[in-house]
């Protein structure tokens, strides 16, 4: 017997794998195990939402008449370790050889290819098939640095793959959007109800217990997330009929009233591979040739560059500076995260919105966890491993590859400039150009040191005074520190001071 594993976030139906004739030959196995639960602490929701897809998937491949052994969290055989696991199904089956598909993850990748040393029978490794990029073609486009330009990257994935291409000249004139995507929702247009599943996850919830699995956020024995490919695939028509046309205007705008505003929520059924980039990216692309006349280029310009820019572009970046990335800490920063992300209680009315909304629902848009939370991280100058731990636990669509260059690069600027060109801080003044959180918070977000002025005020102008050294000749910081030049010496010390306070006692 051939045993192929299938990880949580492998759950790709359309794998070469499943398309062979001599099905009777493999055993397909899925694990839920401690060590895959408890290397962070994860959301409740997280958990579920995984478990119910990997469930799922299981049952499916019977359905097709494949063999499958499934391990679930409480069962009393499963030794929460792939390797012993191996083990145990070599001597029920004698395995003649072991198949796996690449992890996405770094341990695992390490920890997979150990194997060809530990068992005696035959370890053949394969790739995923998910991605736009392999492997073998991100360790070549890491090699050459000018692909480290998000911009480089994505223009040259559009040209080899003619998406949104005319003779290798983009559609409408321009790559790049960008400019066109940063408006503030104000019920100029009606938000589509969100599409959500009543998966049940009751037994998953007790089995959690059972096992004694440690969770935290809100929990919830409905998953609102797909557990299969047919339910992605409703959310893929449903994004691009109803939401994807108002997408790239209100990408980065934020709503006390609205979780989703315009977003796809398709990034869980893609980190699981129950939906691949370039399916979806095609769907987006057709979908446009169609609509033409109701949906506007920016809108999709936008959405094709979040897939197939930005999501491939950060697992190149992970895969090619890992070592250097997971244990970097640029800005030497010490502190603990602060309370309200384990809470979600805060007198910053923002803040108090994002950290609740991710242990609610396991979720939160873009520039809610760069521009909110990641933000007042990094001013509240918080460690970079405390923030990579939250990161990868709380959100449902976390799995390493993106969140580690997410969060320690973009959002902490931890790697010293690998992933972004400057730090992601702002005062208030971002904020509530992109929101309507400052108009109902007890901050006022004019002043920067009155014992009622949003903290986001000072910390910012702290954060760019103690870092002058590392940012001032920065040419996109250039404007700010030419305004922290002018400022008055006896009211930046103020700032300062109130600044430290704030850092000191972790509570706004």
């Amino acid at each position: 017997m051939i045993v192929r594993l299938i990880l949580g976030d492998q759950l790709n139906s359309e794998h070469s794998w499943f398309r062979e004739e001599a099905q009777a030959n493999y055993l397909y196995v899925l694990m839920e195990m401690r060590s895959e639960t408890n290397y962070v602490t994860h959301h409740h929701q997280k958990v579920i939402a995984f478990f119910a897809a990997m469930r799922h998937f299981s049952e499916e491949l019977k359905a097709k008449g494949c063999n499958v052994f499934y391990f679930k969290i409480d069962d009393p055989f499963n030794q929460h370790s792939f390797e012993k696991n191996l083990q145990f199904l070599h001597t029920q089956y004698k395995i003649a050889a072991f198949h796996y598909q690449w992890p996405d993850e770094y341990r695992l990748y390490q920890e997979f290819k150990r194997f060809k040393s530990v068992f005696h029978f035959e370890v053949k490794a394969f790739d995923s098939e998910h991605y736009y990029c392999s492997l073998q073609e991100i360790a070549l486009m890491g090699a050459e640095k000018k692909q480290y330009l998000l911009e480089n990257f994505y223009r040259h994935l559009r040209k080899k793959h003619q998406i949104l291409v005319v003779n290798d000249k983009p559609i409408g004139g321009k790559w790049n959007f960008d400019t066109d995507n940063r408006n503030k929702w104000k019920n100029q247009v009606h938000i589509p109800k969100a599409l959500r599943f009543e998966n049940d996850a009751s037994e998953i919830t007790q089995n959690l217990k059972n096992a004694g699995i440690s969770t935290f956020g809100k929990i919830n024995t409905i998953s609102e997330y797909p557990k299969s490919r047919a339910q992605a695939l409703e959310q893929l028509s449903y994004f691009l009929e109803h939401v994807l046309r108002h997408f790239g205007t209100y990408q980065d705008a934020m709503h006390t009233e609205e979780k989703l505003l315009f977003h796809s929520n398709l990034s869980f059924a893609l980190n699981v591979k129950m939906l691949s980039p370039k399916e979806v990216v095609q769907a987006t692309e057709h979908y446009y040739n169609q609509h033409q006349d109701t949906i506007d280029l920016a809108q999709v310009e936008g959405f094709i560059r979040q897939i197939l820019g930005w999501r491939e572009y950060v697992r190149m970046v992970y895969w090619n500076t890992y070592s250097e990335l997971k244990t970097s800490n640029f800005l030497e920063h010490t502190k603990p995260l602060p309370n309200v992300f384990w809470t979600g209680k805060s007198k910053m009315l923002c803040v108090a919105t994002c950290a609740q909304n991710s242990l609610d629902h396991s979720y939160a848009h873009h520039i809610q966890r760069l521009m909110v939370l990641g933000n007042y991280a990094l001013l509240m100058e918080t460690h970079p491993d405390a923030v990579d731990a939250w990161y990868l636990g709380v959100y449902v669509d976390a799995v390493e590859w993106v969140q580690l260059p997410n969060t320690r690069g973009m959002s902490q600027f931890a790697d010293g400039g690998i992933v972004a060109t400057k730090p992601y801080v702002s005062s208030s003044n971002y904020i509530d150009k992109m929101s309507n959180y400052c108009t109902a918070c007890d901050y006022d977000k004019k002043t920067k040191t009155e014992e009622n002025s949003c903290p986001f005020n000072s910390l910012y102008w702290h954060f760019l005074d103690k870092n002058q050294d590392k940012f001032q000749n920065n040419p996109r910081m250039k404007m700010m520190y030419a305004l922290l030049h002018k400022m008055n010496q006896t009211e930046l010390e103020k700032i300062n001071q109130k600044a430290r306070n704030l850092i000191e006692t972790r509570t706004c």
